[in-house]
């Protein structure tokens, strides 16, 4: 799964006071009309730019690429409890089958039996695993999940989020990703 990433668009990556992207996936992007008046209420500063400008009868100004807050926005702890969440959590994958198609949720312990909407008894899944597994319990459907789900905190889903890149990255936004990537000799 990847995110659809127009480089026509020209969007900024945002970085954190920190210089660490706000979000891995989605990689935190503005568009470029954004990042401009970002710049203009003084919110950020260009650390780099396109080549293509804009301009007014008095005025031009390269377009930035890479932008940084100046401020430093104190990241969630706890992410949202979404269907989104969920799948990124799984890595996209059916928790069954391991299939990346045709995904749903299912609870674990199922509602009929007592199972609640949670981080704890949610996993990604496939629409035919999750028709198999009905309203059984795991042991009984012979179904039990590659992993127990768990409630992921903002860094589990962003090591998640590296794994699915935007389908463009512009060649400034390569030193402020990734930094925990492993360097090669």
């Amino acid at each position: 799964m990847t995110i659809a990433v127009s480089p026509q668009a020209l969007p900024a990556l945002v970085l954190n006071a920190d210089y660490r992207p706000l979000s891995y996936y989605p990689l935190s992007l503005w568009s470029w009309q954004d990042a401009i008046k970002a710049v203009f209420l003084d919110r950020v500063n260009i650390i780099a730019e396109y080549d293509q400008a804009v301009s007014s009868p008095s005025f031009s100004m390269r377009l930035p690429s890479v932008v940084c807050l100046k401020t430093y926005i104190k990241p969630s702890r706890n992410p949202a409890f979404t269907r989104f969440n969920v799948f990124l959590r799984d890595r996209f994958q059916c928790q069954y089958c391991g299939s990346h198609d045709e995904l749903t949720f299912d609870h674990v312990i199922p509602r009929c039996k007592g199972g609640e909407t949670t981080w704890e008894n949610v996993v990604a899944a496939c629409s035919p695993c999750n028709l198999k597994k009905g309203s059984r319990l795991p042991k009984q459907a012979g179904m039990i999940p590659w992993q127990k789900p768990y409630r992921p905190t903002v860094q589990d889903l962003h090591n998640n989020g590296r794994r699915f890149p935007p389908n463009y990255l512009h060649e400034s936004w390569l030193d402020y990703l990734y930094w925990d990537s492993e360097l090669e000799p």
